[in-house]
């Protein structure tokens, strides 16, 4: 379809032309130096084109390649000329990479102190121009393929020459492919073709084809321009996708201001560097196709200095190996394909937590590729709907996994506290996800205790959990709340991903409403104890809502954003992400909130075992898929007919709930029952007595000593809060130390010290920041700087 992309300040451009190239698979071979927080080397993209390209109706491929004058988003590129680089020291030569980079013409060598090569950054990453494919070379029309990348040093970009790889001969031995061989270019596109759709059951030895022909020498450089979000590569003479180079390698080295990486130090004072899950995502940790259609696998080798430990998005438990004196090699893989924005990377200076009493039951690496081992070939009866990859939910050992093989990782200073409250934690919180669910997605799991600077509370990404040191100080309660949340992500937002990023409610509202279904049967509470449990939550997370929709913009209260053209893209592929650069909007919960209501109500209406029995029968239907909205409700009213009866339709709910903005009108006259619940009144009674107790501390310091070991202990968060409001400065040091080891939650706290126009609360606020702010997320310090100044 034709789109014309409508691009605000604080919209996030997905650039890349998906719609006729698709990444299979990514190979990337890094160094990581903590000390001059760069990450070097090359990925190498191995990819396939669409179904009309393959079709070889050349016709109906120009025109889906050329015909762009609706005004789609693209880049026109200047003409391109050879430029010899001093130093491409990010390119091995094992590599076959050569000392000479593309740049536009007539430029010179624009090498930075941050290994920056090759074409100036254009101003503005959105152009003017009415074809993105129509780039003028010697009087002709190239294709030109377009990535996602931001803030990257791309020193060259060149073709592999698959055709030489030792055992190749394989994938040549076709009648087809051997008509192909009178063209070289032809048959490297063939070969890798055969590559990315060989048979699940293959997937060992296609793992290690994609090592090999990673490493194969270059065929021919291609020329490239680096915008500010995307780089745009093509190779002269070459007009549609089908030949274009289906291998590509990459030199590049990222950039130590690059908002995909947070480089910074742990709770001991150590280098470490993680993907914080920036609003760009990965684009400026290495060059991708970022928009949700482009699933793919990847492996990745990354050598670091040996007194580090690199976690990684893998199926693997990768062991390193040493490659020079003091540095370690360490290797993951994915063989389930993902967007690339779910891969995450983190190395530091971690320590594995282990159980006291009994040896650690992750499964360890016995060969290149160890685990599923056993599974080679995964036919049920039930085939499953997504691309084929070797999948856990048709494999029966898999099936039956109640808890998966996990490990916690932590700065030396926080090994206690892991021992004490996380590392019990996880089997019961696995457990019960199974019990609701059914088959873990992924086969193994590694939880890491991140840097102080993280602004979440938690994050989740394939068989890696990132969580804030802020969650082992509010006791088994809150850890396990927010396990729960991260492990419901790899059902809702990972294995089961949403096709439009806007839509975020289908991850972080179904995460939300899961957390409070598994953390119940966690704790194996009766269903009493639940059912109360979770309405005082309901009333809690009410009153957030409530707060949240009278102080902040309409526009970032809709869950479907795009409304009716919710998935829809420009014919290249390219997209936007509505308010994805906002920085308001990442510490917005609206998405999980409000989503979370929706999922209450229906359950509530279907009844909790109705409800659950459907949502695994869901999972089992769409997991290694992309969905809209719609699908999900659309099998929803067709499973469970009974909440028709409710007036419920798919116009319906979009009306009432997805498209509007403020509170639901439903949640309005839903709310009033589980307000009224025994709990909820007991903890508001609480809260009175709590506040009355802490004015009168003032007064007695027997008083103010039971205040601050019972606040800050227990509830940091709210006593700080009333610490503030009361204005009670015995507690302010409390304050200070929350705002420096507590920045996933601390940033809301600039807004109290504010609000009160307290000149010493407003010095306690900059002088925290002033503190902070270097080691903060973007989003985060441009928030509090909106507040403070």
């Amino acid at each position: 379809m034709k789109m014309e992309l409508d691009i605000t300040k604080d919209d996030l451009p997905l650039m890349a032309n998906t719609s006729h190239m698709l990444v299979r698979h990514y190979v990337l071979d890094l160094d990581v130096d903590l000390k001059s927080h760069v990450i070097g080397g090359t990925i190498v993209l191995f990819f396939d084109t669409d179904s009309r390209c393959r079709k070889g109706d050349s016709e109906q491929v120009e025109e889906a390649c050329h015909s762009q004058s609706d005004g789609t988003c693209c880049i026109q590129a200047p003409e391109a000329c050879y430029v010899p680089v001093p130093n491409a020291s990010a390119c091995s030569t094992k590599s076959g990479c050569n000392d000479f980079a593309v740049c536009g013409k007539g430029e010179n060598d624009t090498s930075d102190k941050n290994g920056s090569h090759g074409n100036k950054e254009l101003a503005s990453g959105i152009s003017s121009s009415k074809n993105c494919c129509d780039i003028e070379i010697h009087g002709s029309e190239d294709f030109l393929l377009v990535l996602d990348c931001c803030d990257l040093s791309v020193l060259k970009v060149e073709e592999v020459d698959v055709a030489v790889v030792p055992g190749i001969e394989k994938f040549t031995s076709s009648a087809k492919l051997m008509d192909a061989s009178k063209d070289p270019g032809d048959l490297r596109n063939q070969i890798v073709h055969k590559l990315v759709t060989l048979p699940a059951d293959h997937w060992k030895e296609q793992l290690q084809f994609y090592r090999l022909c990673s490493q194969a020498p270059a065929c021919g450089e291609l020329l490239f321009v680096t915008g500010t979000w995307s780089l745009e590569i093509r190779k002269a003479g070459v007009q549609l996708p089908k030949d274009f180079p289906h291998a590509i390698r990459i030199c590049y080295k990222t950039k130590p201001e690059g908002k995909s990486l947070s480089w910074t130090t742990d709770q001991c004072d150590r280098p470490c560097v993680y993907t914080a899950g920036s609003p760009i995502n990965n684009r400026a940790l290495f060059p991708c196709q970022e928009p949700p259609v482009a699933m793919s696998t990847w492996q990745a080798t990354v050598r670091a200095d040996a007194c580090f430990v690199v976690l990684m998005s893998g199926e693997n438990v990768a062991e390193p190996t040493e490659s020079e004196e003091g540095v370690l090699n360490w290797f993951y893989y994915v063989t389930m394909p993902m967007p690339a924005s779910t891969f995450t990377i983190a190395a530091g200076c971690w320590a594995e937590v282990k159980r006291k009493t009994c040896a650690t039951d992750v499964q360890r690496n016995d060969g290149l590729f160890p685990l599923l081992s056993k599974a080679d070939v995964r036919l049920l009866e039930q085939t499953c709907g997504h691309l084929p990859y070797p999948c856990r939910f048709q494999d029966p050992a898999a099936t039956s996994q109640v808890v998966i093989p996990h490990r916690v990782f932590a700065p030396q200073c926080l090994k206690k506290s892991c021992e004490e409250v996380l590392l019990q934690l996880i089997p019961q919180c696995l457990s019960a996800a199974y019990d609701l669910l059914g088959t873990h997605p992924f086969s193994r799991l590694d939880v890491l205790i991140v840097p102080p600077n993280f602004s979440s509370l938690g994050m989740a990404s394939p068989h890696i959990i990132f969580m804030s040191q802020s969650t082992l100080s509010g006791g088994s309660h809150l850890c396990g709340t927010r396990l729960c949340h991260e492990i419901a992500h790899a059902w809702f937002g990972l294995a089961i991903g949403a096709r439009d990023w806007t839509e975020e409610w289908l991850s972080e509202g179904f995460a939300t409403h899961l957390e409070d279904a598994f953390w119940s049967a966690a704790q194996q509470l009766s269903a009493d104890e639940a059912k109360e449990q979770q309405d005082l939550k309901a009333v809690l997370r009410w009153r957030r809502l409530r707060d949240e929709v009278q102080n902040s913009e309409g526009d970032l209260q809709v869950l479907r954003p795009k409304k009716e053209n919710t998935g829809e893209a420009s014919e290249s592929g390219a997209s936007v992400i509505k308010h994805g650069l906002n920085a308001e909007k990442v510490f917005m919960q609206v998405h999980y909130l409000k989503g979370y209501f929706l999922l209450r109500s229906f359950a509530g209406k279907a009844g909790e075992a109705a409800y659950f029995a459907f949502l695994k029968n869901f999972v089992r239907a769409f997991h290694g898929q992309l969905i809209l909205s719609q699908d999900f409700l659309h099998l929803l009213l067709s499973d469970i007919p009974q909440l028709k009866r409710y007036g419920l339709s798919v116009e319906n709910i979009f009306q009432k709930w997805l498209d509007c903005t403020g509170i639901p009108k439903p949640l309005l006259e839903e709310s009033q029952a589980w307000q009224d619940c025994r709990l909820a009144q007991q903890v508001n009674e609480e809260v009175a007595k709590w506040i009355q107790v802490n004015q009168r501390a003032r007064k007695s310091s027997k008083r103010k000593r039971r205040c601050e070991e019972v606040g800050f202990q227990k509830v940091r968060h709210r006593w700080c809060e009333l610490i503030i409001k009361h204005k009670y400065t015995a507690g302010y040091v409390d304050v200070e130390k929350f705002l420096k080891e507590d920045q996933a939650m601390g940033v809301y706290l600039y807004g109290e010290l504010m609000v009160n126009e307290d000149a010493k609360q407003q010095e306690i606020a900059r002088k925290s920041f002033a503190t902070a702010r270097d080691q903060m997320d973007a989003s985060s310090a441009k928030v509090v700087a909106e507040m403070l100044f």
